[in-house]
């Protein structure tokens, strides 16, 4: 089977990610689960960017966006799971409801 995708599948999918990322995180309370739903959401948006940056050619500026948005991923990995730490260390949970008891 020789076949071609096309566009809308390349969208389709990157919304069906996007979707189950926004599902995830607003239905579950762990931190680390919402993190990876965020993970997801922007690997929906990447996926996006990629697919139309490739019915677009001679235009990099789908994957230049890519790159920024994968910095970015990796500090608020980085910063989020700071957050986790210190929610484990003192709560021995990582639940997002008692981070508002963390105000100091």
């Amino acid at each position: 089977m020789t076949g071609t995708i096309s566009m809308a599948h390349g969208l389709v999918l990157s919304a069906v990610l996007f979707l189950i990322g926004m599902t995830g995180f607003l239905l579950r309370r762990n931190m680390l689960v919402s993190l990876m739903c965020i993970e997801l959401m922007m690997n929906g948006a990447n996926l996006a960017l990629v697919t139309c940056n490739r019915f677009n050619p001679g235009s990099e500026a789908g994957q230049a966006m890519v790159v920024l948005t994968i910095i970015i991923a990796a500090a608020e990995a980085a910063v989020g799971l700071a957050i986790a730490v210190n929610l484990f260390k003192f709560f021995g949970e990582v639940r997002t409801d008692r981070a508002s008891e963390m105000k100091g």
